[in-house]
């Protein structure tokens, strides 16, 4: 028979586990607490992956992707910060947790996101019932520490150690919420630069955290958002660095929602000038968040812990410069903004792999959880874990091929004193008033990822209820609107999924798509010369309701 030899120390390590779980009324399981994964996820601001921003991130190209996991076609469930990131912490789609924009009247941060989201997420599972000792540093939400929903005393339900940015993104002169106790910042770098203050508070509690229970720890930089102010040393780089000049770059988008077509081409030489000024700052900015990966990384070798966790960097949304002749933003719903990088390393996952496998943000907390044991369908989160394909055990044949992308317009309801010919309704406007959003930019598109098909269907919520179709095998920039071209019977069909999945809820999400990965491409002509598509044309032919699988 065989004899199980356990030393004094790990005894009394695994007995203080036992007693620091008990004195929280949490179970203790010796062998599986003891040796679960540690889980660091890194989410940056307005992060896009393309128009390049992963570019100027060599270190993190490194350090996580090389050592990890490169994802392809990793999607948000919405193109705007505070309801993406509630994507992120509730693994859900808006529909679901009911966060609409970046205001607290649209619940971003709300009092009552407060009550029936916040002891919902993952990290609040994590802590609860999973043993993990967790750690927040940054931007939380977009109204976090607003006076009429708690202030900067109210620290969200699932965090041991809290150290949360009082409103949106900011480089110097911001408050943070420590635990409860407002701490204001000034405009000296050596103290006050917010993402390196991120940074030192980071390694500080790899540093001092219990050693007897996992972690898991989210820092969520400022960057590369607005006001993109890089740190000293970086000032000046990317001197010569213009916007990428694609395709769909200073273009008429005379196809598309009205709120595209409104913009003036060519644009302006003061609008280019200002979007690649802050094209460069962004990359200024970025080179910050890559000297916060390397210290993070060489912090966790240091310790030991490197091997036993998994590192996760990915954003919060794309962003665009120029698209259609938008100077910047990332409200639209085309691929700059609704894609962004997920980079992952870990336990199990062989490095240098790439994945073309379709996931979005609402995967990111059924993942983590599953990463430490949690049984995710004990949930009620719309996304799935793709812990499987990290560790090459997925059988990508009945993977998801399709999801959900929403996003609720906003928009003034006074006209622009600069730019009364808009009336009322629009905002995001600059001075030649071209406008990236309104009230009826309100929109819900099903984004289609197989072998068969790599298409993208959108409706508007206005009085047109304006359709967009890409078939973006052929047409990657987006510029031709297939919508009047596609037969009016396959649009139907487009529209019952998208339906389906605007009325989804937990596992009824998890729906495997609707293409047939064995049909070809439906054309390899170039967009300008795409035929209709027929009604039972394979690759757009839907499934009914009663025989999708789950």
């Amino acid at each position: 028979m065989a004899s199980i030899r356990l030393n004094l120390p790990t005894l009394l390590n695994v007995l203080l586990i036992c007693v620091t779980l008990l004195r929280n009324n949490r179970y203790c399981v010796v062998a599986k607490r003891y040796h679960r994964p540690n889980v660091v996820l890194i989410l940056t601001d307005d992060l896009d992956i393309v128009i390049g921003g992963m570019t100027p991130l060599n270190k993190t190209k490194k350090l996580i992707g090389e050592a990890g996991i490169t994802f392809t076609n990793a999607f948000v469930a919405s193109p705007l910060c505070c309801p993406s990131r509630a994507s992120i912490l509730t693994g859900k789609y808006p529909h679901n947790h009911h966060v609409i924009n970046n205001t607290l009247e649209g619940n971003c941060s709300s009092t009552a996101w407060q009550k029936t989201q916040e002891p919902k997420t993952f990290p609040a599972l994590l802590q609860a019932y999973a043993g993990y000792q967790t750690f927040f540093a940054g931007k939380y939400l977009n109204q976090y520490g607003n006076p009429d929903a708690g202030g900067v005393e109210h620290v969200p339900l699932g965090w041991d150690y809290w150290v949360g940015l009082e409103r949106n993104s900011r480089y110097y002169n911001y408050t943070l919420s420590v635990n409860g106790k407002p701490k204001k910042h000034g405009g000296n770098y050596s103290e006050d630069y917010l993402t390196d203050v991120l940074t030192n508070m980071s390694l500080d509690f790899l540093q001092y955290k219990s050693n007897y229970r996992p972690f898991f720890m989210m820092v969520s930089t400022p960057a590369p958002h607005a006001p993109w102010t890089p740190a000293p040393q970086y000032q000046d780089h990317f001197k010569d660095l213009k916007a990428p000049r694609d395709p769909n770059f200073n273009v008429h988008g005379k196809d598309k929602h009205w709120l595209i077509r409104q913009a003036k081409t060519p644009m302006t030489n003061s609008s280019i000038e200002l979007l690649d000024d802050a094209y460069r700052k962004r990359w200024r900015t970025l080179l910050s968040v890559d000297d916060l990966v390397e210290k993070v990384v060489k912090r966790l070798e240091v310790r030991g812990e490197l091997e036993n966790t998994y590192i996760i960097f990915t954003s919060d949304n794309g962003y665009h410069t120029g698209l259609f002749s938008l100077p910047l933003d990332k409200r639209q719903l085309y691929e700059s903004d609704i894609r962004v990088p997920l980079l992952i390393r870990g336990p199990n996952i062989k490095p240098n792999q790439t994945s073309g496998l379709a996931v979005q943000n609402v995967d990111l907390g059924p993942t983590i959880l599953d990463m430490a044991g949690y049984n995710v369908s004990k949930t009620t989160m719309d996304g799935t874990s793709f812990l499987s394909v990290l560790e090459g055990s997925v059988n990508s044949t009945t993977w998801r091929t399709d999801f959900l992308v929403e996003y609720e317009g906003e928009g003034s309801n006074v006209s622009d004193p600069a730019c009364p010919l808009l009336g009322p309704g629009v905002s995001e406007c600059f001075p030649d008033c071209v406008c990236e959003d309104s009230f009826n930019n309100t929109y819900a598109c099903v984004r289609t990822v197989a072998p068969s098909a790599n298409l993208q269907y959108c409706e508007f919520d206005d009085n047109e209820v304006f359709v967009e179709v890409y078939n973006m095998t052929v047409d990657p920039y987006q510029l031709s609107n297939l919508a009047k071209t596609v037969d009016q019977e396959v649009l139907e069909k487009m529209n019952h999924r998208l339906m389906m999945l605007q009325s989804c809820s937990g596992q009824s999400c998890r729906t495997p798509g609707v293409y047939d990965a064995r049909y070809a491409r439906y054309t390899d002509q170039p967009p300008s010369s795409n035929p209709p598509l027929s009604p039972d044309h394979p690759a757009l032919t839907l499934p009914s309701p009663q025989t999708t699988q789950l």
